[in-house]
């Protein structure tokens, strides 16, 4: 069995999940990329042939970063990765093919040298990257497939919050900020803020907010024209995405946290649409974007400065059920990977009323 990690809120990680790393289109042939997943280095990179690969990224030799290296071709045609210090050669499974400096009469079997191999799968255009728990393990279920990935991305942003996963999360989920830290002509005023009330059930892994018309003081809504009706559904580690339907037309807003370490946050934001209003209006939309999530990183920031003090932090009911929620979610994911069984989903179907 497993080890449970820590799951207190602000400390540990969900693994043996699924994190997002971007976009198929990011990884390019020949191309290395060197990432932080949890504190450790990580190169994703793709070989000239196109397969794709994720190692961790320290060479067992001397220390130095493979993602510094390139790519050679074996004798059998398979495609490695050379350290750039002494040229060790590793496979996609993490087995070292070569070292150099052997003699052809050095008995040494370079095979039983590894380094960590993280199981990597391309869906839906996207590159997702298995965390387990166990450097060994193997993934036992599939990333999440997403409604309403229609055509190429619309719009990509990403940027990186001061905060450890668990704080960035319950960012995404909380109903109650839009009108304190997210005040625009455009979307929101103070004047808008009326009680709301929002039918929620169980998800895979999460809780969805049911389809619903959005609220009439959210502005933004109003260049879909038509009657919206939207979905917003959270699942673990860290996915929070919005399905918007328009008649036949769709809107897909895909919210991804990867944890880098216990004290920041990457995260990425996509959208697809086949709707023309996101064709057209593309420069002012990714504008309020990109407004909008700096707008929730130099929150975190603030925050920042308290948490460092290390307060008993209050949950309320209804505006905070997510967050505890969440809470939840992460200590029975926990659990059920430590002894062994089935994950059961501690989110029970609500109505949740709050006001913003």
């Amino acid at each position: 069995m497993a080890q449970s990690p820590n799951t207190r809120f602000g400390e540990g990680f969900v693994t043996d999940a699924w994190y997002l790393a971007g976009l198929s289109s990011q990884v390019r042939a020949g191309r290395l990329s060197r990432l932080e997943l949890m504190g450790e280095p990580l190169v994703l990179g793709r070989g000239p042939s196109g397969g794709l690969f994720a190692l961790r990224d320290i060479c067992p030799h001397r220390a130095a970063p493979l993602s510094a290296g390139g790519f050679h071709r074996e004798a059998d045609g398979s495609e490695t990765l050379a350290c750039p210090y002494h040229g060790w050669r590793f496979g996609a499974d993490g087995a070292c093919r070569a070292i150099p400096s052997l003699t052809d009469d050095q008995d040494f079997d370079a095979g039983r040298i590894r380094v960590r191999r993280y199981p990597v799968v391309e869906q839906q255009g996207m590159v997702f990257v298995w965390s387990g728990a166990d450097p060994a393990s193997e993934p036992d279920h599939a990333p999440p497939s997403f409604p309403g990935v229609i055509g190429p991305v619309r719009l990509r942003d990403e940027m990186t919050f001061a905060a450890h996963i668990d704080h960035a999360v319950i960012g995404l989920m909380d109903p109650a900020h839009g009108p304190f830290v997210h005040r625009q002509w455009w979307w929101r005023t103070g004047a808008s803020v009326h009680a709301k009330q929002k039918r929620f059930e169980p998800r895979e892994l999460g809780f969805a907010m049911v389809r619903h018309e959005p609220s009439k003081n959210s502005r933004a809504y109003a260049v879909l024209g038509g009657e919206p009706l939207t979905e917003i559904t959270f699942r673990l580690p860290g996915f929070r995405w919005e399905h918007i339907q328009v008649g036949r037309r769709q809107v897909l807003a895909l919210t991804a946290l990867w944890p880098l370490d216990a004290n920041r946050t990457r995260v990425i934001q996509l959208v697809w649409s086949d709707h023309p209003a996101l064709a057209m209006l593309k420069p002012l939309v990714a504008w309020g974007a990109r407004i909008f999530l700096r707008q929730d990183a130099r929150m975190v920031d603030l925050q920042g400065a308290g948490l460092a003090q290390e307060p008993t932090l209050l949950w309320i009911d209804d505006a905070d059920r997510q967050a505890k929620w969440y809470q939840a979610l992460k200590r029975e994911w926990a659990a059920s990977r430590r002894d062994g069984r089935a994950f059961v989903n501690p989110v029970d179907a609500a109505t949740l009323r709050w006001r913003s």
